[in-house]
């Protein structure tokens, strides 16, 4: 799994250099509910453009989380799914939604796409 250099040993410093662009983390919240195709991708209501869509995939894939097969259904599609090492972001994205909805009062998310339960208050 190819991997860029890191800028020091702080994990929090190796977290954000492979998800601190606004663009990395909605793409596995996407995976995460379920997503699968680039234009479902496309679809999310952040509006990622779709070069920088293929990027992050593409990123994604080379180191580890993504998986990226054919579709069997349309041989022009690729289906894109979190591998092993992908699920363990799953948590990851949970908390900064809960985060967010702690702190940003005025946010919603869709019930169908509640990624864990809320915490009881």
């Amino acid at each position: 799994m190819p991997s860029s250099p890191r800028r020091s040993d702080c994990p929090v410093a190796c977290t954000l250099d492979l998800l601190g662009d606004k663009w990395t983390l909605l793409v596995v919240r996407d995976l995460v509910l379920g997503k699968r195709r680039f234009d479902e991708f496309l679809n999310s209501p952040e509006g990622i453009a779709s070069n920088i869509l293929a990027s992050r995939l593409k990123m994604l894939t080379e180191r580890g989380y993504l998986t990226r097969e054919q579709d069997p259904n349309d041989r022009r599609q690729a289906l894109y799914a979190l591998t092993e090492q992908g699920e363990s972001l799953r948590k990851l994205v949970s908390l900064v939604a809960q985060w967010g909805e702690d702190h940003f009062p005025d946010t919603t998310r869709d019930p169908a796409q509640v990624i864990v339960r809320k915490r009881k208050k």
